[in-house]
């Protein structure tokens, strides 16, 4: 073959010393490993996930050492009934001797009973960093837990954020560490019946794998420059797992039936890398620069998650290039060995027409306009409730209430209501003016006082800094953060209370935050803000890169139209589902009428460059057929139903791993699963085999415009005969 480029060129030097090539790539995987290993990985702060008005009122208290404690609490209810006064004493007595000189606790305060006597909370503040007490607390939970068992006539737990939270972290690495092992037996079988053969269907995974681990290793090595707020790690594990083998599998795909047709095992491999391997490049370039938009989103949650898929998809790319051509031409003649008898039959049938996929084609072939209006229609209907898409971030009453620090914060707030949500007034005044800041505090909690959107009993907890400069107000709420209420106690104190009383000293910067639901308010405005800006340059950028690649602006304006569909009906479909109860039972979550604030920006970005996995393969291969002289319709044809398979099985791939997703308990994950799985079926179904079918014949010719192949008259003889354009490079 002449003409070869960067891509094939590789190709061939990794088939041709495949040793080698294998060699390096298992050299890179296990350095990058090491070198995460050494890193570790940096986990992000409050300080870092700070946003907004909760953010400054953070920065404020810090800088006057007010930052907050980590308070755990020693809760005493009944089982049933009512509480026995003097057991519960002796049990909160028990736990708090057991606590008192334990490692990390620097105080137990006195018992405090519930206004209602439902309940008995012995305060327990501990030392360090508030935001390492999960890693911290187990060791007290074991010694609270002990206690309970010798007095088993009330219930004795410990809760309280660092609690919760390594409640949540157990539960998530116990729901990931099962979908993760699911995902793999689930991936294999999967290509098993694509390939037939259990070494061909080994291979893609092999490379998802080891991208995934060359991505969590060099991982740790970014992490030190943009810290890890949590789910980037889950984010590289699903794209890694899902592009890897998307990679592979188209590739592996193109190579076999090269073989098929004739070619040797070099020539397969290197027909394989200028077609499906330019793919690869296209796709993998479109991926990386849409989540590079993410950067825009200005919080450093969206620019950890850009990053880690970043790297993985770079990985995943890479080694498809690079390490796949090289086991394609080692294992040679075994990557049919051993084969699965049915299965193998039915995967043999490389030149004959998919009389499935070609039914499914017709009515779009013939009937276009209609089938696009039809499909077009569809999907905007499932758009429309996305049209009242709200937002949320994620807070404490969100989690799941299997867990049990969980369900013990449960008890907590119904005994004691001042605990639900408290809101955090700090103001920080010049030195000259710290005289006048007493008497405006306490006309804040006054007024506080005097409202029935605050708690009233505790009084609001006031510190001060050793200078008197800098003083937090910890205002206490009774409603859960969810609702209206909580919403507007914030908006009274952020535009009403707090301006009438501190704002009031001359020279005074005051914030609000401290509460789920002052950062949720703070958050859902950063992301609507940046929206905009994230989603048009993420389409902006997608259209580049596939107007250079394809050479054709129309085919670009296509993508971003196609694009813009999938994703406004997976919008619809996550409203539809997690704003409403109906499909509460079916999937095991309870609704909070809102949709996790983040995901919409991801599951834009992630939707855009796992649907050009195969979109840019389909699109290649509609091309390929038109240059080779078919007619355009032919060409659609050709196209699709040649794809069809490999595109179906990628697409069974990636809805399976994403359905794993929606089986955890953490609403989070489960919304991103179902979002994701919702999208990548949408696409790869009514996107794939029905609108861009029927945009392409519709257009024509005009498809390709302004490229050359815009001008070929069909009624013309083909440039070049089929079989070489076929086997042509397409760069």
């Amino acid at each position: 073959m002449g003409g070869r480029n960067l891509i094939t060129r590789a190709a061939r030097w990794s088939a041709v010393h495949p040793w080698w090539a294998m060699t390096l790539w298992v050299v890179f995987v296990l350095g990058a490993l090491v070198v995460g290993g050494m890193t570790g990985t940096r986990s992000a702060t409050v300080s870092d996930l700070a946003i907004g008005q909760s953010g400054r009122a953070a920065e404020i208290a810090k800088d006057g050492g007010l930052e907050n404690r980590a308070v755990e609490n020693i809760l005493v209810t009944p089982y049933e009934g009512r509480l026995d006064q003097d057991r519960a004493r002796a049990a909160a007595d028990a736990a708090a001797d057991a606590l008192r000189g334990a490692k990390g606790v620097t105080a137990i305060g006195k018992p405090v009973p519930a206004p209602d006597g439902s309940a008995l909370l012995v305060p327990v503040t501990l030392g360090g960093d508030p935001e390492t007490a999960s890693e911290r607390v187990q060791p007290l939970l074991d010694k609270v837990e002990k206690v309970g068992e010798k007095h088993t006539e009330v219930r004795v737990e410990l809760v309280g954020a660092g609690s919760i939270k390594a409640g949540l972290d157990d539960m998530l690495s116990e729901d990931l560490g099962r979908a993760t092992g699911l995902s793999l037996p689930v991936t294999l079988i999967v290509m098993v019946f694509v390939f037939g053969a259990i070494v061909a269907a080994s291979v893609p995974v092999i490379l998802g794998i080891s991208s995934v681990l060359a991505g969590l290793g060099l991982w740790g090595v970014a992490s030190q420059l943009v810290a890890d707020p949590g789910p980037v790690t889950h984010i590289i594990v699903l794209m890694g797992m899902a592009i890897g083998v998307d990679y592979s599998l188209f590739y592996l795909k193109r190579q076999r039936e090269e073989r098929a047709l004739g070619a040797d095992n070099i020539d397969a491999i290197e027909i394989a890398s200028a077609t499906s391997g330019h793919s690869v490049m296209v796709s993998g370039l479109v991926v990386m620069v849409s989540m590079g938009a993410l950067y825009l989103a200005g919080h450093i949650a969206f620019e950890s998650m850009a990053t880690g898929a970043v790297l993985v998809v770079a990985i995943a790319m890479l080694a498809s290039l690079t390490v796949l051509p090289a086991m394609l031409s080692k294992f040679g003649r075994y990557l049919d060995r051993p084969r699965v008898p049915l299965v193998w039959r039915l995967t043999q049938r490389a030149g004959t027409k998919p009389r499935l996929w070609s039914a499914m084609l017709k009515p779009s072939l013939r009937h276009p306009v209609i089938s696009l209006v039809l499909s077009v229609g569809a999907l905007l209907a499932l758009a429309v409730p996305a049209m009242d898409l709200k937002l949320k971030a994620t807070g404490v009453d969100d989690l799941p209430h299997s867990i049990p620090a969980m369900q013990a914060n449960e008890r907590l707030t119904e005994s004691f209501p001042s605990q639900a949500d408290t809101h955090t007034v700090a103001v920080r005044v010049p030195a000259d003016q710290a005289g006048r800041l007493p008497d405006a505090v306490a006309s804040l909690v006054q007024r506080t006082q005097r409202s029935g959107l605050f708690v009233h009993t505790p009084a609001p907890e006031v510190r001060t800094s050793k200078d008197g400069t800098v003083v937090t107000i910890a205002v206490g709420t009774r409603f859960d953060s969810n609702s209206e209420k909580a919403r507007e106690s914030l908006t009274a104190l952020r535009e009403d209370i707090a301006p009438g009383t501190v704002g009031r000293v001359r020279g005074a910067e005051f914030a609000v935050g401290g509460s789920d639901v002052a950062y949720d308010v703070d958050y859902r405005a950063n992301v609507v803000d940046k929206m905009p800006w994230v989603l048009g340059v993420a389409l902006l950028l997608t259209f580049l890169v596939m107007a250079i690649a394809f050479r054709s602006i129309m085919l670009a304006m296509i993508t971003v139209v196609l694009n813009v569909l999938s994703a406004v009906a997976s919008f619809g479909l996550l409203a539809l589902i997690f704003q409403r109860t109906w499909a509460e039972g079916f999937l095991d979550f309870e609704s909070t009428g809102r949709v996790v604030a983040w995901l919409p920006l991801m599951l834009f970005v992630i939707l855009l460059g796992l649907s050009m996995d195969y979109h840019v393969f389909v699109v290649s291969r509609i091309r390929e057929a038109a240059r080779g002289g078919l007619p355009i319709r032919e060409a659609v044809e050709q196209g699709i139903t040649r794809t069809a398979g490999v595109v179906t099985s990628a697409a069974v791939v990636m809805v399976s791993v994403f359905a794993l997703l929606a089986s955890l308990s953490f609403i989070e994950m489960k919304q991103m699963g179902v979002g994701m799985a919702c999208a990548v079926l949408l696409d790869a179904t009514l996107i794939r085999i029905v609108v861009l079918p029927s945009v392409v014949t519709l257009l024509g010719w005009k498809t390709w415009w302004p490229s050359r192949l815009a001008h070929q008259n069909e009624a013309r003889p083909p440039r070049i005969p089929a079989l070489l354009a076929r086997r042509a490079p397409i760069l």
